[in-house]
């Protein structure tokens, strides 16, 4: 087995890269990292998101670093900030003990000023969004004529985020004799343009087939009436309390809309989308990986280079329009050899997507019902007891309020105290689902059960549980008990 010894790194990037954490290389990095320390060449690399694709990338450009030419040598382009940021923070973990190494990180919604000042300094090894790199290219404030080796990270995505002119625009201010390295999670037809453009035979690491989603997933879907959806994604959620994860929709407004309803309804999320600011957007993932806050609505372009390992789920909660799409969005769980859930919740109409996803991914789907009420409270019960297990009890503080309770109580027996604690715990359950339409019914009338969005649309009262916390994650964040 290739270790990451035996790669040819540098003594100084192998320091870095044991003390970053790294123990064996993924398989896109054992293809990758040595092939580009022995080899000036054009590649491709396809890989799944959460293999490693930037240290298969980041260590031998970091290695390359000539650290007496103080321009930059190395241009790396990807589609976000947050993406942008994580890429510069992990480089920079890889390079601490390179001497004179500098790793400057450009991306929009940040101040420009400190970022041209970062860059006057001297930069090896420059990471940018194309538009911010576009700009401080127009303000000729950067020389690219020494570029030796331009990354191209995520390029699939960047095309769906229309930086197409952006790129070729990037591109032509840099030198014709570069090695061009393209990596992607998935190989649609604009990506393929790209690698006959600027590319020249270039050599193919490949991981798994193209565009095929991680191993380490497991996908399903709920089928409903389309009115059905938000009542379906709420009952998901219901029955899934110790659920981590992102709920994607297909638009901004559609992500206010949807988070809006839902913290409406009590439950412990926010949205992720392209019109918060740099600050909101840094407060907002700064709770969720924390877990202060339990579920994010976001975007697919929101959504983009998030580096949080534990989710442990991902719900479609309206198709992407291009299917490879959903390779991106499975790939935010699964991630670092863990298991994953990925969810699509579709209307009856849709179940020929899954179809062609399946076929995309090479992995089938398995159709589930949607919970039913005993299931919700069985999987809340058994969060409860994994709860109670695993709390840690101070006796010298607890045991005086537990006398003090029982004297309080009186002649209550102890199975009668459970179960005043759980109709308290349960009672706005029971409340919400004593007339719980079954979702699995498509003959059903479509006037029943409709609180909330229940149809999808943009208000609605919660139907007797609003600002009830549907999450019984202890100290998640969420609100419990009504307010």
């Amino acid at each position: 087995m290739v270790t990451f010894d035996k790669m040819g790194l540098s003594p100084e990037l192998l320091k870095g890269v044991t003390e970053a954490g790294f123990e064996k290389p993924t398989p896109v990095q054992e293809k990758a990292v040595p092939f580009l320390i022995k080899n000036r060449r054009d590649l491709i690399g396809l890989a799944q998101t959460g293999t490693g694709k930037t240290a298969a990338f980041g260590l031998p450009i970091i290695d390359d670093v000539d650290p007496s030419n103080k321009t930059p040598q190395s241009l790396v382009l990807c589609p976000t900030r947050e993406l942008c940021l994580q890429i510069t923070t992990e480089f920079k973990k890889f390079a601490k003990y390179k001497t004179g190494v500098s790793i400057v990180g450009v991306y929009g919604g940040a101040p420009i000023d400190a970022q041209l000042r970062a860059l006057s300094k001297g930069a090896h090894i420059v990471v940018a969004t194309p538009g911010r790199m576009l700009d401080i290219i127009r303000r000729k404030r950067i020389v690219l004529t020494n570029i030796n080796r331009v990354v191209l990270d995520e390029a699939d995505e960047m095309l769906n985020m229309g930086f197409k002119e952006d790129l070729n625009a990037i591109l032509s201010e840099t030198p014709a004799e570069k090695d061009t390295l393209l990596f992607s999670a998935t190989m649609p037809k604009g990506v393929a343009t790209i690698a006959m453009d600027y590319m020249e035979d270039p050599y193919e690491v490949t991981v798994g087939k193209k565009n095929q989603a991680s191993e380490n997933i497991t996908h399903v879907y709920y089928a409903v009436q389309a009115r059905d959806k938000y009542l379906a994604l709420k009952r998901i959620l219901d029955s899934e309390p110790n659920l981590y994860g992102i709920i994607f929709c297909r638009t901004r407004q559609d992500t206010k809309d949807t988070a809006e309803s839902l913290m409406k309804d009590g439950y412990n999320v926010e949205p992720l989308h392209g019109d918060l600011s740099h600050a909101q957007r840094e407060s907002v993932m700064k709770k969720f990986r924390v877990r202060s806050l339990q579920v994010l609505v976001a975007t697919d372009v929101a959504a983009r280079g998030l580096d949080v390992e534990d989710v442990t789920h991902t719900v479609n909660y309206s198709m992407p329009e291009e299917l490879e799409i959903y390779t991106h969005r499975s790939g935010r769980t699964g991630r670092a050899g863990k298991k994953g859930t990925s969810i699509a919740i579709i209307s009856l109409r849709e179940e020929f997507k899954i179809k062609r996803i399946e076929k995309m991914i090479g992995q089938k789907f398995e159709r589930l019902q949607i919970p039913p009420a005993s299931a919700v409270f069985e999987n809340q019960l058994t969060n409860i007891v994994k709860r109670i297990e695993d709390v840690k009890i101070d006796d010298e503080k607890v045991d005086p309020l537990v006398n003090s309770l029982f004297e309080k109580l009186g002649d209550m027996s102890e199975k009668d105290i459970v179960k005043r604690l759980l109709a308290m715990e349960f009672q706005q359950l029971f409340s919400y689902y004593e007339k719980a339409p079954d979702l699995n019914d498509p003959g059903r009338s479509s006037g029943s059960g409709r609180e909330g969005r229940g149809g999808g649309g943009r208000s609605g009262s919660g139907s007797g549980r609003e600002r009830f916390s549907r999450f019984s994650g202890g100290n998640r964040g969420g609100n419990r008990g009504g307010s």
